[in-house]
């Protein structure tokens, strides 16, 4: 696998996998010390789906947090090569 796939396959998993720890260390967070942060706020209008302490809104925002970092690599990865080529000129 060379080139474009390569690149895609690479940062899809890697930013996909970062997002989808930091969730799941965001929620064990907040089921440690419930008090301190309140990040559930804030992710309800960011992952479609995520209700706080129920079993599918846990799931929707894991599966959110996956797929995000897929977005992210698939709009990235052609402009890193786009202005990477425009300055090897």
């Amino acid at each position: 696998m060379h080139g474009f796939k390569r690149d895609l396959f690479v940062w899809g998993w890697t930013a996909s996998i970062f997002l989808l720890l930091t969730y799941l260390l965001c929620v064990g967070f907040g089921l440690l010390a419930p008090d301190r942060l309140h990040m559930h706020e804030a992710w309800a209008p960011l992952l479609p789906g995520f209700t706080w302490l129920t079993p599918a809104g846990f799931a929707w925002g894991a599966v959110g947090s996956f797929l995000y970092g897929w977005y992210g690599a698939v709009l990235l990865v052609p402009l890193y090569r786009f202005f990477a080529r425009r300055t090897d000129a």
